[in-house]
């Protein structure tokens, strides 16, 4: 695989955090997202040192680079339940500090609900947590926030909302954006992937977000239709967005320069695999 392009997706970190970067060269992939910590529990562990060596090391040997973790989908910055709130600060601060050990790029996690509450105090909810674990682990991994496929309150299903949340994080150097193609269709962002929408989506990333705080794109297509709000995701070229969406996606330099990360359900139903890399590496090979 190209070096100027990184390519990959979720990989199962079962077994031991090298197995992620063994399965991450079965299907192809130079770039990869792995859980720190069992997506549905409350409690994640750091690895020892000597495990978290080894990975860093062999991460660069391997040519697997970024490393990006993704947060336990139980948290919610956003609630307006303060018990809650400090279960998730506490969560994505121990996600963090996995980050910060194993030399990942960052955390990605869902903006979480304010579940019927002021969506402002939600925000600020938000912004307040994410500094305090900033200050309280220091490094150079970041929290990466995402982009929602909207619904039942969900923050950051629009590049406004994003914007507010980041005006109020004060633009930290360590927060960062992951931009997931299903969630803006699903959340009505994105109608269709064509040149003029991309186009316009390119201007809009770069006057609200800023391309710099961009870190990496879920590249996902659709099960469900545009603003549907359902998040549910498909292998490239079988959904709603379809192959031609993702041959006008990179098209563009802006895109093309950020790790394409997939979350698909693979073709043989074990996540993402070889063929949907495959896939994707020939949008840029065929250039």
């Amino acid at each position: 695989m190209s070096t100027k392009v990184r390519i990959g997706g979720h990989v199962s970190a079962g077994g031991g955090l090298t197995q992620a970067l063994l399965r991450a060269r079965e299907i192809g992939a130079n770039t990869i997202q792995i859980f720190g910590s069992s997506p549905r529990q409350w409690n994640a562990a750091l690895p020892d040192e000597k495990s978290a060596k080894e990975f860093r090391a062999l991460s660069r040997e391997m040519d697997v680079w970024p490393v990006f973790l993704h947060a336990p989908y139980l948290i919610n910055l956003a609630s307006p339940n303060v018990d809650l709130r400090q279960k998730s600060e506490n969560l994505l601060r121990n996600s963090l500090k996995i980050s910060e050990a194993i030399g990942g790029e960052g955390v990605i996690f869902h903006l979480g609900s304010s579940k019927g509450g002021n969506p402002q105090e939600a925000r600020e909810h938000l912004a307040r947590i994410v500094l305090n674990i900033l200050k309280e682990v220091p490094g150079e991994s970041k929290l990466i926030l995402e982009n929602s496929a909207g619904g039942g309150d969900k923050l950051g299903s629009s590049l406004a909302d994003l914007s507010k949340i980041l005006k109020l994080i004060d633009k930290n150097e360590r927060v960062g954006v992951c931009f997931d193609t299903a969630h803006a269709l699903e959340a009505g962002v994105m109608e269709k992937y064509d040149s003029a929408n991309l186009n316009i989506l390119k201007e809009e990333l770069g006057r609200l977000i800023g391309w710099s705080k961009i870190s990496c794109l879920h590249v996902n297509d659709s099960k469900t239709s545009v603003g549907s709000h359902h998040d549910r995701h498909e292998n490239i070229g079988q959904g709603e967005i379809g192959l031609a969406g993702f041959i006008n996606l990179a098209r563009i330099k802006e895109f093309k320069s950020l790790p394409w990360l997939l979350e698909v359900p693979g073709f043989e139903g074990a996540g993402p695999d070889r063929r949907n890399i495959d896939i994707l590496q020939k949008l840029f090979d065929e250039k």
